[in-house]
């Protein structure tokens, strides 16, 4: 019967890429183009912020900003933001499509590596009430409930508030962003006793400069957070020397 309902599904409304959108055999899948076209992030990488590095490198190897700065989190990404990568993000936030966080566990488990078999919370990053009544669901939540599920790991989705609304951070350099974020985010009351003396998986769906993952680990560092550590689907891979993430 399970499968007869799942064809009569797929009958009427057939599987999609999560790139493009073209029809596709199986739920979660990627097209033949998008996939060849997906930029997955392995290593060798940074081994705090997780950027890529263009050559080979010893295991253990920092970046440049981190061995002169290193952010208060540690950072992994699935993906590198471009191509279907990008494509996938955006329907994810802004085209209604929040099953695409299921599709994409995975690809952020495969990410988290060796984080999982910690004694981690998984905490997403929050939106603020106005632009969550909005958009309808925090993409960054819809990424960690499977990611939790398929982990076995706790989630706590209302560990962290978005205090008070901040403008768009579309074109704004990294100063612009960290003041625009200054006062954003607060632990909520009622999850204090569960963050203090933990490690912290932080969820979001793409890291840009950083300011969002800075700012929210500040107040879960100062609520007791033995450590945060930053899980991305997607990041944006600047070119050696074109800056860094928040510190």
């Amino acid at each position: 019967m399970r499968g007869l309902l799942t064809g009569a599904i797929d009958l009427l409304l057939p599987p999609r890429c999560a790139g493009c959108g073209v029809i596709v055999e199986a739920q979660g899948s990627f097209c033949a183009s998008c996939w060849a076209g997906l930029p997955f992030i392995t290593a060798p990488m940074c081994a705090h912020c997780g950027l890529p590095f263009e050559t080979a490198a010893a295991a253990g190897a920092l970046c440049g900003a981190c061995l002169a700065v290193p952010p208060r989190f540690e950072a992994r990404s699935a993906l590198a933001y471009d191509g279907p990568a990008r494509e996938v993000v955006l329907r994810l936030k802004h085209s209604d499509r929040a099953h695409l966080a299921v599709d994409m566990a995975g690809h952020l488990r495969r990410a988290a590596g060796g984080w999982l078999d910690d004694d981690v919370l998984i905490v997403p990053v929050p939106l603020h009430r106005w632009r969550l009544w909005r958009r309808g669901y925090n993409q960054a939540a819809e990424l960690a409930k499977p990611l939790a599920r398929g982990s076995g790991k706790p989630l706590l989705v209302d560990a962290l508030v978005r205090a008070r609304a901040t403008k768009s951070s579309q074109g704004l350099n990294p100063s612009e962003r960290r003041r625009n974020l200054r006062g954003a985010f607060r632990v909520a009351n009622a999850a204090r006793p569960h963050v203090a003396g933990r490690c912290i998986i932080l969820v979001d769906d793409v890291l840009t400069t950083g300011a969002t993952a800075d700012a929210c680990a500040r107040v879960l560092r100062r609520a007791g957070a033995a450590s945060v550590r930053l899980l991305t689907l997607a990041r944006v891979v600047r070119p050696a020397g074109a800056g860094h993430i928040a510190s």
